[in-house]
């Protein structure tokens, strides 16, 4: 792969347009004007939350190393070659025609995969970029209305919050991808509703895998889509053999990553040139992938296996729950029970209502046992709740 890199098209135009008052702004500009630098001298770049490094280069190789974000564990640091991406910026250019005449937007930290995926690429193909970094919703909505974005990469928490807040439709997005959690029926009719040009992507992957599917207009409720242009699913029963049930998930593509240069999973597994992660799921006949949730968060509720990310779908699904999160609390009868927590003031109707709604679909074992509302929810800067500082709170409020 000696020779293939990341660049910046010339024709770029990277904004960071900060509120005046924020520090993030600033640092996220001075991130940028190191990423820069290391793409105009082709280094390698090691991504953290401290920020961005050099690393020169190995046998003329440039490598790009992001640490993931630690949702449920210490964080790991991954190395991939740069061509993993840029298959998926020719995808981006060929199957939707985004080219350099659609400026593109990101709302999260460099530190995120997502976020520095999106901006490798829209420099890649040689679009403009707009970093809305740091920003409170409204602000990123008005500078996403002021820029004329037409491409938007975003977590569903990021998106719950953009199109949540009251501003006027925004008709120049076009395209947004939407990866990193469960998307619910209220944002996706959110979405519609504020973007009426968009089209959205909702895809299923992980920072080791890069995109596992994608789906369109005829994917099933509840689905991630299919197998993204280039990659081979399986799924795999305990014993190894391919199911038509639940599984895990296996991924074969030109995308993977090549390993961790910091750090371990013992989830995360290879068997040939397949790869799984640790995710369970399951392909309908024509390939549309449901995912359950990670095998490493899975838990036993009265002889049962329950996937808090089963459960979190469906306190989702209720009207006026925002940001949630279903935590495992050990108990001596049952094995395990849930706790539903929610960002928001005490509102026992709605704890009600939310019972109820997993209770009904997904049956008493996976109901939370109670639920706990916090003003804020521990959030980790790829946009996802922080699980294990959310767990310490809970054992202290026991």
């Amino acid at each position: 792969m000696t020779g293939t890199f990341f660049r910046q098209d010339i024709a770029s135009k990277v904004l960071v347009p900060g509120d005046g008052r924020s520090a993030l702004g600033t640092e996220t500009a001075q991130v940028l004007a190191v990423v820069l630098d290391l793409l105009r001298r082709g280094e390698s770049l090691i991504v953290t939350q401290a920020g961005v490094e050099a690393a020169g280069r190995v046998d003329g190789n440039q490598w790009l190393m992001v640490q993931s974000a630690g949702s449920t564990g210490a964080p790991k640091t991954i190395r991939r070659k740069p061509a993993s991406w840029i298959a998926s910026f020719d995808v981006t250019r060929g199957r939707f025609s985004i080219g350099p005449d659609a400026p593109y937007a990101v709302l999260g930290a460099m530190s995120h995969s997502l976020t520095l995926y999106a901006v490798l690429e829209a420099l890649h193909i040689g679009s403009d970029l707009s970093v809305l970094t740091g920003l409170a919703p409204r602000v990123q909505a008005r500078r996403l209305r002021e820029t004329e974005a037409q491409v938007l990469y975003v977590t569903p928490t990021q998106l719950r919050l953009l199109t949540g807040v009251s501003a006027p439709k925004n008709p120049s997005l076009r395209w947004v991808f939407c990866g990193g959690g469960t998307l619910d029926p209220q944002t996706r009719a959110q979405v519609s509703h504020v973007f009426p040009s968009a089209t959205l992507h909702e895809f299923f992957g992980a920072s080791e895998t890069s995109f596992m599917t994608l789906s369109d207009t005829d994917t099933p409720l509840g689905s991630v889509g299919r197998a993204y242009p280039g990659v081979e699913l399986r799924v795999r029963g305990a014993q190894g053999q391919d199911t038509s049930g639940f599984g895990e998930i296996w991924v074969k593509s030109p995308y993977l990553f090549d390993g961790y240069d910091q750090g371990n999973s013992p989830e995360t597994r290879w068997d040939g040139s397949y790869l799984t992660i640790g995710e369970m799921g399951q392909l309908d006949d024509v390939g549309n992938l449901t995912v359950l949730g990670r095998k490493n968060r899975m838990v036993t509720v009265s002889d049962h296996n329950v996937f808090p990310e089963a459960i979190e779908a469906q306190m989702r699904a209720v009207p006026g729950v925002g940001n949630c999160v279903a935590v495992p609390i050990p108990d001596v009868q049952r094995g395990n029970v849930i706790v539903g927590v929610l960002e928001g003031a005490q509102d026992a109707a709605l704890a009600d209502h939310v019972q109820a709604q997993c209770r009904a679909v997904l049956g008493p074992h996976a109901a939370p046992r109670r639920i706990v509302f916090v003003e804020r929810m521990p959030m980790l800067s790829a946009g996802k709740p922080d699980l294990i500082t959310l767990a310490d709170q809970l054992g202290q409020l026991a």
